[in-house]
């Protein structure tokens, strides 16, 4: 499944935590298959809103919805904040 990131604050939010490696990394699993261990992908609560998340890193969620085949990453959040 393709994956895009839809808003420009995600980028610079990659760029200002030093996650371009990791999330390169993470978008190459989730490109090969979304339910890759490593990613913990999970659809978040309430469950009817169909938003999602995968793991970048074990700080890190990228928070994403599905439209046709294309995952649009709408936020990256720090997980335990």
């Amino acid at each position: 499944m393709e994956i895009k990131i839809v808003t420009p604050k995600v980028s610079a939010y990659i760029r200002t935590h030093e996650l371009g490696d990791k999330w390169e990394k993470a978008r190459v699993l989730f490109e090969g298959d979304i339910r890759h261990p490593s990613l913990h992908t999970e659809l978040m609560e309430p469950k009817d809103e169909m938003i999602y998340s995968f793991r970048v890193d074990k700080k890190y969620r990228a928070l994403f919805v599905i439209k046709d085949t294309i995952a649009l990453v709408f936020r990256i959040t720090n997980h335990y904040r």
